[in-house]
Order: structure tokens, then sequence, then C-alpha cells
């Protein structure tokens, strides 16, 4: 799950990191109140779950409460369009007015699970204000990276080994390492698999601030945090996807035209990848687990197909905790209720296959069969042209 930017300001300030003065702003006019509050000279931010706001003319420097006003009436209300919004973009119904400082120098700043070690790990880098991404692929030597054991949290050689790297002495090192200690605790108290400030600053007069903030958290923890729950913003997120979180199934749009139903996260990403292989694309990543019931089977179905730009359907399903009969059952029942008109083509292998076979025959509905993963891809992708 993904929140605002000032919301992660919010959570990381009951951590004693410290963040510029601000409030957001949902009206042009609250934000010129606001700048008027904080002294004039404000940064207005575009509030969306994306990064690239800046180049996207989501972020504006104003001098004074009337700019601020006006940069606000520019932002509020705009299809805000970067690299990680899509073609469509995303519109902006709130902004961050922050105090406006000099900058020394910005710095990267990152938590992040590293799922092939286990353990979390610090990332800090001086390429601060960058996509981190871009400096991991073309400078990847600028990053410091320190993995941390959360049975004894960040230690002292922990964050000496961040400063030093990004080149901090005296005073600075030590406000560093209070940071990152504080930072640490944040991630860890709220069940984060990411908390990263891009910038962190050093500002005119010495200080580090938190510039930016990104955190994201493990939905399978949020369980135990009605407070990050309730900052659940339903309108950054697809339609589609709200409305298979209801139903506990994991549904991720993306922009193809084959659209693909699948038990279990790996075969899901493998079924994706010869889907391409076989010269189509996905048209999402849905995943209706193992323990699937027919009910489950059928809005899962209804979602998929509610996505206009499907043009044939690939079930691949192993039934191991989900049985063959339970999936052929739930998708009959689908086609039937939903009146599809789509191609369909099935594969599936496992507990009775025989029966769902049998189960999808005796239908007398117009379902494509498939043997194996590639054969079911093909047809897939040569439906989807046809359609």
């Amino acid at each position: 799950m993904k929140i605002h930017e000032y919301q992660a300001k919010t959570i990381l300030a009951e951590f004693g990191v410290p963040v510029p003065r601000g409030r957001v702003a949902t009206t042009a006019s609250a934000a010129g109140g606001i700048a008027q509050e904080l002294g004039g000279t404000v940064v207005v931010k575009a509030q969306i779950h994306a990064g690239g706001r800046g180049k996207g003319g989501g972020v504006k420097l104003a001098r004074s409460a009337q700019e601020a006003e006006q940069a606000a009436s520019q932002i509020l209300g705009m299809m805000l369009k970067t690299h990680q919004t899509g073609p469509e973009g995303q519109l902006v119904k709130r902004v961050l007015v922050e105090e406006g400082m000099a900058i020394r120098q910005e710095l990267y700043l990152g938590i992040v699970i590293d799922r092939t070690a286990g353990l979390p790990v610090l990332m800090a880098s001086s390429a601060g204000g960058m996509e981190i991404e871009e400096v991991a692929r073309t400078r990847p030597e600028a990053i410091v990276k320190a993995h941390v054991d959360p049975a004894t949290g960040v230690r002292g050689y922990h964050t000496r080994k961040l400063g030093y790297g990004l080149g901090l002495k005296g005073d600075l090192l030590k406000a560093a390492g209070e940071f990152v200690t504080k930072l640490y605790q944040a991630f860890e108290a709220k069940d984060c698999s990411l908390a990263e400030i891009n910038p962190l600053v050093i500002t005119g007069d010495g200080r580090l601030l938190a510039l930016d903030a990104k955190m994201t958290f493990d939905d399978n923890a949020l369980s135990r945090h009605p407070e990050i729950q309730a900052l659940r913003d339903l309108d950054e997120e697809s339609p589609l996807e709200v409305e298979a979180s209801k139903y506990n199934l994991n549904y991720i749009k993306l922009d193809g035209t084959v659209g693909c139903m699948v038990n279990g996260a790996g075969l899901a990403m493998a079924t994706m990848d010869i889907i391409k292989l076989a010269g189509g694309e996905p048209a999402n990543f849905l995943d209706v687990g193992g323990g699937a019931s027919a009910e489950q089977i059928e809005n899962a179905f209804r979602i998929l197909i509610s996505d206009t730009n499907v043009r044939a359907v690939f079930i691949n399903i192993f039934g191991g905790i989900l049985r063959c009969d339970r999936l052929a059952e739930g998708v009959i029942r689908a086609v039937r209720a939903l009146g599809v008109r789509l191609p369909i083509v099935i594969r599936m292998e496992g507990t009775n296959v025989e029966l769902g076979q049998r189960m999808l025959r005796e239908s007398r509905l117009n379902f494509i069969t498939a043997q194996g993963m590639k054969d079911g891809a093909e047809k897939t992708v040569r439906a989807a042209r046809g359609a």
C-alpha cells in the first residue's frame, strides 16, 4: 500500500525525523493562506502516488502567498503525467505547501527489503534528487549499502558506513547517524516495504531535512496497522485493483490485450513471460491464490473482462489446493452470468483435471483447451489478434 508524501512526512515526524514545515491544501486559497503562515516563500507540490512530479509540472516555487495561490490553482485539477502514471496521467486533488529554504547539497537515503539476503538494507548516495534506479544502472558504485539484522537494529557501524560514504564529517556525520536510526525505527514499526528520502538535503544552515518522502507498506501487515489503513487513497488506485482487493485477489492492471487468470505468483509471472514470448502483451497480473472458491473465480473473471483492452483470456491453472473442478465451476458460472463473448483459452493440470475438463466440455460453452503453457499462450495471442 502506498501513501502520499505529506502523509509519509507526518509519520516520519512522529519518529523524530526532521521534515520541512508545511501543510496540505485542497483549494488554491487555502494554499495561499498556508504560504502566508510560512512566511511567503514556499514550494507547492502536487500530491499523487507517483514520482517525477517536478518534471511533469507538479512542483512550483512561489515567493509570495499570491504566487502560491496562483501555483496551486495551476496544479490542482490537472492531469499530471509522469513516467510512473502512464500516458493518461493522474488527477491532482491536493497540494503540499512547504517552507522554502536554501539547499547546500542533495543526497539520497532509502530502506528496502533485500529479498536475496532476507534483510532490510540501508542505501545512501550523494546523487540525491535523481532517480535511484538510473543511478544504480549507470553508477552503481555511487550507492553505499548496509544490511541490518532486525534482531539488533541499526548500529553505529551502519550509520558510519553510510555517513563516510556520503563524505559527511563532524556534526553532519552525527546528525546523519541520528537521521538514519530514526528512519529505520519508522520503517520497522510501521511494517514498511520501502522508506525513501529523495532528496535528503543539507540546508544552508547545516541541517539535514527530508525534503521528499515516500513510504509503502506490507499489505500482509496492514491488519495490525489500522492507522495506516486509514491513509489509503482509493482515488490513486485503479478501480479494478480496488474491486479485486474486496475479494482478496491479487490484481494489477497492465497495458496489453491478453487477460490472464493464474493461481500462484510465480506461475503468473511465467505466464506473462510466455505471452510476450508468443508475441502478445499481458493485460493484467491476476493471481486468484491457492484456495480460491468458485465465487472468487467468478468475481476474478468479472474483474478481468471489465478491462476494455482485453481481447482474449488465458486461464492457466495448476490444480493443487485449487482443484480443477472448482476452477471449471467458477469459470462456467462467470461466463454464463456475464454473457462473455471473448475467446477463452484454458490450460489446467493437477487435482481433478479430468473432472474439470469434462465439466468444460459438457457446459457447451466455446472454450479453447490447450496442452501446456506454450500452446495456451500461442492460441490466446492468436485469438486476441482475431477477436
